[in-house]
This record gives C-alpha cells, sequence and structure tokens, in this order.
C-alpha cells in the first residue's frame, strides 16, 4: 500500500457496529465511540476529583478549584447574571473538546512494531461531529435570546441597527454555526493529515511507529488542540452573551 493508499484509509471514518431500530440499521462509528469514551472520561474525573473535598483546598483539589474559579469569572464578565446558567455548559464545552483533540496523542504509547494495537483518531476531525456542537451552540443562542429579550425583543434586535439590515442579522445564524464548524474541523483535519504522513514515513522507513516526533505530536496534538478548544468555547460564549445582552 502507497502512502496516498494509507492516507485516504487513515482519513476514513469506520463503522464499529450497527444498531437495529424500527427496521433501519443505525451505523455507530468510530467517532461516536470515541465521543463515548471522552465522555466517560470527563464523568469519571469530576466523580473522581469531586470526592472528599476538603475546606482547605490542597493538591488536584486546589488546581481543580482554581480552574472552576476561573470559569466563574468567565462567565460573569461574559454572561453577568446568566453566569451560573450558561457557565457550566461553556465549560463542559471546552474539556469536552479539548480531551477529544489531544486524545489521538496516547495512540504512540500503545504501537508495537509497526503497527499499532489501535489508533486513537479525534472525533473532532469527523464534520459531523463539528456540525452538531456548533447546531447546539447556535440552537442555544437562539433560545436563551428569545428567553431573556422575549419573542418581541428578540425581534426588534434582528432589525438592529436599521430595518435594512434585517437579512444580514439573519445570516448570522446561517454564517456563525458554519464558521465554528468549518474552523474546528478544518484545522483538527489538518493537523490529523499531517501526523498521519509523519506516522507512515517514519512507519516505513524506521519500521517502529512509536518514534514519532514529540515536537510535532505537541504541537498538532496539544497545542492546536487546546488553541482550537479554546477557540470554539470562546466564540460561543461570544455569540451567547451577544444574545442574552438586553442593554
Amino acid at each position: 500500500m502507497d502512502l496516498s493508499d494509507e492516507l485516504t484509509k487513515s482519513l476514513d471514518i469506520d463503522t464499529v457496529f450497527t444498531i437495529t431500530a424500527a427496521g433501519h440499521e443505525i451505523p455507530v462509528t468510530e467517532t461516536v465511540i470515541v465521543s463515548w469514551v471522552v465522555m466517560a472520561i470527563l464523568i469519571i474525573a469530576a466523580f473522581i476529583f469531586t470526592r472528599n473535598l476538603r475546606r482547605i483546598p490542597r493538591g488536584a483539589q486546589s488546581i481543580v478549584e482554581s480552574g472552576i474559579e476561573f470559569l466563574n469569572n468567565f462567565s460573569k464578565s461574559q454572561f453577568g447574571k446568566y453566569a451560573g446558567i450558561f457557565g457550566p455548559y461553556i465549560g463542559t464545552l471546552f474539556l469536552f473538546l479539548l480531551l477529544a483533540n489531544i486524545l489521538p496523542a496516547i495512540t504512540p504509547v500503545f504501537a508495537m512494531g509497526k503497527e499499532p494495537l489501535f489508533e486513537i483518531k479525534p472525533p473532532t476531525r469527523d464534520i459531523n461531529l463539528c456540525a452538531a456542537l456548533a447546531l447546539v451552540s447556535v440552537l442555544l443562542m437562539i433560545f436563551s435570546g428569545l428567553i431573556v429579550r422575549r419573542p418581541s425583543g428578540w425581534l426588534k434586535n434582528l432589525f438592529n441597527p436599521i430595518p435594512i439590515m434585517l437579512p444580514f442579522n439573519l445570516m448570522e445564524y446561517i454564517i456563525k454555526p458554519l464558521t465554528l464548524c468549518l474552523r474546528l474541523f478544518g484545522n483538527i483535519l489538518g493537523g490529523f493529515i499531517i501526523m498521519t504522513l509523519i506516522s507512515i514515513m517514519l512507519a516505513n522507513l524506521i519500521k517502529f511507529s512509536i518514534l514519532i516526533p514529540i515536537p510535532f505530536s505537541l504541537y498538532f496534538d496539544f497545542f492546536d488542540g487546546f488553541v482550537q478548544a479554546l477557540v470554539f468555547t470562546f466564540l460561543t460564549s461570544l455569540y451567547i452573551s451577544e444574545a442574552v445582552e438586553t442593554e
């Protein structure tokens, strides 16, 4: 198998198994499986870090509480009195995206010989997941605007600053989720392709796929994954704060 064939194969979204419901087969892809793994890790971590809490935090509890304090301050600055409603969603979204983006970096640890025992691919390289997250964010933006401003205020805002802006304001509800989706998808897919090419070349040359260059992995898996999670989360919070702003 040449380089192009190996790269094409690595880009495929494989179906792990199918579920039959009401006579229809529902494919469960590797994207869904890895997303379940990410959610399970977050749930287990939340359970572990919230056990045996102390009045005076120390160790891991100090780190967790510092992160929560930062999230609370950020939410208050973005959402004001609605921080308690949207803060948990923003924090969960960031953690999910961060873990989903950097999880593939674990794969080389499980590599033996030329082929890894199993390969973890970032679920955010699947445009379906990126589109789903962007859709959830824009729906939250719309419904929060309707609740806070009331339907009359929300409709009135569509004509701001002048009535002729109505079509452009409506287009935002298409452009915003589209840019959220494509930015996350394009950057993660691009980094995944580069790391895949490096892995394939090393596997063919050195015959030992565990020797993925650490600097490349640190950038494309960790740094770029962190940046993309941060950008997606920040833009989502910005869109929601604009929707609930009444002044």
